[in-house]
């Protein structure tokens, strides 16, 4: 598996799982500071490529769904142009969480489908999707009220 741009594999950070979680419980937070440079880039690296807006929607389309041509992932995705999709689907490949099969076609077919290792991470985003689910209202609350106030100072500001 090829390595990183901070050196290390994905192998690399699924070691650092196992070390690191028992039980699905860190053990030790403090010790992730602790990680040599090379370590940290690559934990900061991958925590951006999975905290990215479309690689979240594109696990989350091909989750459960087996192989998914480009053209009905990107419909499932949606609003999403075609080059970030591509650079999103590559990014994803290099890491070890998609493979991509290319048929022998005319017109070229393409399918993606989640790697067991991008499909774990399907099962830790998920818990993210239900907690947007169960407290949607609650930041929808949140924004109004800070809205309100942001309008109050404007219209003291404007007094002045």
């Amino acid at each position: 598996m090829p390595a990183t741009s901070a050196g290390m594999t994905m192998e690399g950070m699924i070691q650092f799982d196992r070390d690191m979680l028992k039980g699905g419980v860190m053990q030790d937070t403090a010790a992730i500071c602790d990680f040599p440079p090379k370590k940290q880039a690559l934990l900061h690296e991958i925590l951006e490529r999975i905290a990215d807006k479309w690689t979240l929607l594109v696990i989350e389309a091909l989750d459960g769904e087996g192989e998914l041509r480009f053209s009905d992932l990107q419909r499932r995705v949606g609003r999403v142009s075609h080059k970030m999709l591509t650079k999103t689907l590559r990014q994803l490949e290099r890491d070890g969480l998609v493979t991509r099969h290319v048929h022998a076609a005319v017109p070229p077919r393409v399918d993606y489908k989640l790697t067991p290792l991008g499909e774990s991470l399907g099962e830790s985003v998920c818990g993210v999707w239900m907690w947007v689910g169960q407290h949607m209202p609650d930041v929808e609350r949140a924004r109004r009220a800070y809205d309100r106030k942001g309008e109050r100072r404007s219209a003291v500001a404007g007094k002045a």
